[in-house]
């Protein structure tokens, strides 16, 4: 049944090859097909520019100067950086999961659902500023005052008042919340200012720096216990040295330790992955290092925000790898052989192609149409950990008795051009090396296997 099937493939096929309009047809098609391929790599090859709005929260925020920092650098990448201010964290996410904005700069230890929000890098952990009027030395000292918490919208009032929670504090009875944006602050009368007010920034805080030389504040330092961050995933350990932002007063006195929260920078799922690549390649260049006086540390990238990693940050992580694994190589090994059988099928299809089909060609193809049997045989011994020495021997024993069939044929005229004999022998030597390789590979595997366990030693009590 099966050569029958085959006998009516082979008409068919040589009726094919012998109407030119379908040898015409199926040639223009195959230059088609792999001009498109070639179109569209050289495509993937040109550079392209990138538009991408992101946001750092309020203009007087310390992450809106990263994101200023990021759009001055991003022109040499390719990117272009459109900022556009939020009052807060929380406005931010809306605004990527709903995507009208491409990017952000958000903090940890905030929950909501946004399915469209991909995380893209977490750069460093911004420090917890608690700046107190001068009376106010201690963490009691705040019951029965006003501190702000900045926008209802925004992340720092969601770890403030975790972190005063934890600290004894409960708002409505033992402090008025009061939420002011870090641009009411600067503008606020000396004498209308709340007791207290909570920023979270980088070193040093522009607000900060402002309340300490020229409203007269300190900071206070809030006993926050370091294991407390095994159970919040967003504490991560801060310290703000002595003198950081006045020398006389000195202010801190001394160094003090303070909660850190992780930054992070996210993106809408529906942003191209290679202009996140980009994003992140200006993130972490030399160029807004230097800006922000600060090394952002790679190592960080993946450090969880609790969003899925985006495809760009994927990539840019992976963008080290080498090349070539050690599978892939093995791999390549195995595939070697059946690319040089497949060199030679093409020159078979040519000939097809040209209408031109002989004895001698169909002799040719049947001798190759077999040795590409035995190279896929091969490759499945080679793939197969539990090949023995009998299949590999039963593979070259065929290849010995095709090589003998095709030298017996050729005096008898079979092939009358010899460079069909050198090429056909050439394949079964290709062949035949092929398979030397995967005997050698399996002896290996076999005595690996065979191998003793080494011996643990245990120790006597």
């Amino acid at each position: 049944m099966a050569s029958h099937g085959e006998k009516l493939l082979g008409k068919f096929l040589e009726r094919l090859q012998q109407n030119p309009n379908v040898r015409r047809g199926i040639g223009i098609a195959l230059v088609a097909a792999i001009l498109a391929g070639a179109g569209y790599f050289v495509f993937q090859m040109i550079p392209r520019q990138y538009t991408l709005t992101i946001t750092g929260g309020e203009i007087l925020g310390n992450r809106h100067f990263v994101a200023k920092a990021m759009q001055e650098s991003a022109a040499e990448a390719g990117l272009t950086l459109r900022i556009k201010p939020t009052h807060g964290t929380f406005e931010g996410l809306e605004a990527v999961e709903a995507g009208t904005l491409d990017l952000a700069l958000v903090q940890g230890g905030l929950e909501g659902n946004y399915p469209n929000v991909q995380h893209v890098a977490t750069l460093a952990p911004e420090l917890v500023h608690f700046l107190v009027r001068p009376e106010i030395r201690a963490v009691q000292d705040l019951k029965g005052k006003s501190i702000n918490l900045g926008s209802k919208s925004g992340g720092t009032r969601v770890v403030a008042k975790q972190i005063l929670g934890l600290s004894g504090l409960e708002e409505g009875i033992d402090y008025v919340e009061v939420n002011h944006g870090v641009d009411d602050i600067v503008g606020m009368r000396p004498e209308r200012l709340p007791d207290a007010v909570v920023n979270v920034s980088f070193l040093p805080s522009y607000l900060a720096d402002f309340l300490v030389k020229e409203r007269g504040y300190r900071l206070l330092e809030m006993p926050f216990p370091s294991s407390l961050a095994l159970r919040l995933g967003w504490v991560a350990d801060g310290r703000i040295l002595g003198y950081m932002y006045s020398i006389s007063p000195p202010v801190p006195a001394a160094d003090i330790k303070v909660v850190g929260v992780n930054l992070h920078l996210v993106a809408n799922r529906n942003v191209d992955p290679k202009a996140v690549y980009k994003a992140l390649e200006v993130l972490y260049s030399p160029t807004v290092a230097s800006r922000l006086r600060m090394r952002l540390d790679e190592k960080n990238i993946a450090l969880p925000s609790g969003y899925p990693l985006s495809d760009g940050t994927l990539a840019f992580m992976a963008r080290n790898n080498p090349m070539l694994s050690a599978k892939l190589l093995d791999q390549a090994k195995s595939l070697f052989g059946l690319i040089m059988t497949s060199l030679s099928a093409f020159i078979v299809l040519w000939r097809w192609f040209s209408g031109q089909q002989s004895t001698e060609d169909k002799a040719f193809k049947g001798y190759v149409k077999q040795v590409g049997e035995i190279e896929r045989e091969i490759r499945i011994i080679d793939l197969n950990e539990n090949a023995t020495e009998a299949d590999i021997a039963a593979l070259a024993a065929r290849l010995s008795e095709l090589k003998e069939k095709a030298l017996k044929e050729y005096p008898s005229g079979m092939f009358k051009n010899d460079s069909v004999v050198d090429k056909l022998l050439a394949g079964i030597a290709d062949t035949r090396r092929y398979l030397l390789a995967v005997r050698a590979r399996v002896e290996s595997r076999r005595a690996a296997a065979a191998a003793p366990a080494p011996e643990r030693h245990v120790p006597v009590a």
